[in-house]
């Protein structure tokens, strides 16, 4: 897991880019370090957000951003009645099982960015209020996967200090074996 996106190498924009968003993807699953699946599914504050309801909703807005700029339609379309859904595991779902999903999506993630000709390329979103309306570019679309992750990682953090009180420093010396240092 990325903690630091190292400086752009040779102007490789791509490779920075899918940097940042790794990084942001690793701010995630530390949440997850040691916990239980009862744990995961707790939702400790004043919001309806579990770890493993983000986990679920973090791969399942990757998927359908790159889904989108492949021109393809996503394989999950939520509608306003299924749309919770996608914040908690149902079903046989697990967070094991949802982490190696979610690294398959980034790694098709990956394997489409590098693939474009030009992060200039552009894709069409659908007619929703909430899209914008012009084309965006492959750039735009790697920014906002950026600011989703970021965004959900800082929502991470704090339900995983209201369960244990573990904070993201903690989180960090326990992935690289420092566990009890912070």
């Amino acid at each position: 897991m990325v903690m630091h996106v190292p400086a752009e190498a040779h102007g490789d924009e791509r490779g920075a880019l899918l940097g940042f968003l790794e990084e942001a993807r690793g701010g995630i699953r530390r949440t997850l370090l040691g916990l239980t699946e009862e744990q995961a599914a707790k939702k400790p504050c004043a919001s309806e957000l579990s770890l493993s309801g983000l986990l679920k909703h973090v791969a399942e807005a990757e998927q359908s951003w790159v889904d989108r700029a492949k021109g393809e339609q996503p394989p999950v379309e939520r509608t306003e009645e299924t749309w919770h859904e996608c914040f908690q595991l149902v079903g046989e779902e697990t967070v094991e099982q949802q982490l190696a999903h979610w690294a398959e999506i980034a790694r098709q993630t990956e394997e489409f960015i590098r693939a474009v000709p030009s992060l200039n390329d552009t894709f069409a979103l659908p007619d929703q209020p909430w899209f914008p309306k012009e084309r965006v570019s492959m750039r735009w679309l790697l920014l906002r996967l950026i600011s989703e992750m970021d965004r959900h990682a800082g929502h991470a953090d704090i339900i995983r200090e209201s369960l244990d009180g573990r904070t993201a420093f903690e989180l960090v010396a326990m992935q690289q074996g420092y566990a009890g240092q912070s």
